[in-house]
């Protein structure tokens, strides 16, 4: 099961959160067939975002991440909600990303979404989500974000993320500092204690003192034929026959869940049926 537990630590001045993402990881290489180095980059994206969206406030938060490289051979792009329903695609990272830029939106209950952006420092997730938070939003971040596959299989996945808040103490950054180097290779960390046992095992005496919160991010669509019909609709019957003229049907692919909507004619005919 898919875990993200988040705390506070060392004074109440340090933002923890710990992942165990490999269920999100394996459910990704079903939906679309990845290979192995697909599979670690989308993986790593896969857990970056189900951490930003844990740290959403607004019941009507998301937030998207993509990554494009800088030949344009290769895009991942994942997305995620407050609910903690993550997904995401990609297509041609087989070689790696051979730099390139990575994008984030965020949708939090503010007026207008945040953008930021920053240049790929390498194909590292933790890397260069580091270095998003350092130049787009100014916040001290230590990520440690791993996929660790076998057979084609995900045997490990998740991360551990610390943020330093307004004023946090050097003594406190130093604790942060040293608790992160257990982190380094975090996939085999987490294959051997899994989330559960990373918070009891590194931080289990500074979450008695603040309590932990734990959700459970799942690889969820929000797509449904409903949904899209409702693209459809302004189009027109008009428009929609003659695609069905010249193609046979009306498909709509989803990248996200790889699942393609056929829309023939005797279902345009009942999509138009109640409108005058």
């Amino acid at each position: 099961m898919n875990k993200l537990y988040k705390s506070l630590v060392y004074g109440l001045q340090v933002s923890l959160s710990v992942l165990d993402t490999t269920e999100l990881v394996n459910d990704a290489i079903k939906i679309h067939n990845l290979d192995e180095a697909s599979a670690v980059m989308l993986g790593g994206l896969l857990t970056a975002c189900a951490y930003m969206a844990g740290c959403l406030k607004s019941e009507r938060g998301a937030v998207s991440i993509t990554v494009k490289s800088g030949d344009g051979s290769a895009t991942v792009s994942v997305s995620g909600d407050k609910d903690g329903h993550i997904r995401g695609y990609v297509f041609g990272a087989e070689n790696g990303l051979k730099g390139g830029t990575m994008t984030v939106i965020k949708q939090d209950g503010l007026f207008r979404p945040f953008n930021g952006m920053c240049e790929l420092k390498c194909d590292d997730v933790s890397e260069n989500l580091m270095q998003y938070f350092h130049m787009s939003e100014q916040i001290e971040t230590a990520v440690a974000i791993g996929v660790k596959m076998k057979g084609g299989k995900c045997v490990a996945a998740g991360g551990v993320v610390m943020q330093l808040l307004p004023g946090t103490s050097e003594e406190n950054m130093d604790k942060a500092e040293n608790a992160m180097q257990n982190f380094v290779h975090v996939a085999d960390v987490i294959e051997k204690l899994g989330a559960d046992g990373v918070i009891k095992t590194y931080f289990g005496e500074e979450t008695e003192k603040s309590g932990t919160y734990l959700s459970f991010p799942a690889y969820k669509c929000n797509c449904s034929r409903k949904k899209i019909e409702g693209v459809l609709m302004p189009l027109g019957k008009k428009e929609l026959n003659k695609i069905v003229d010249e193609q046979g049907a009306v498909n709509v692919h989803c990248d996200y869940c790889n699942t393609t909507y056929e829309f023939t004619r005797d279902d345009i005919e009942v999509l138009f049926e109640s409108v005058i």
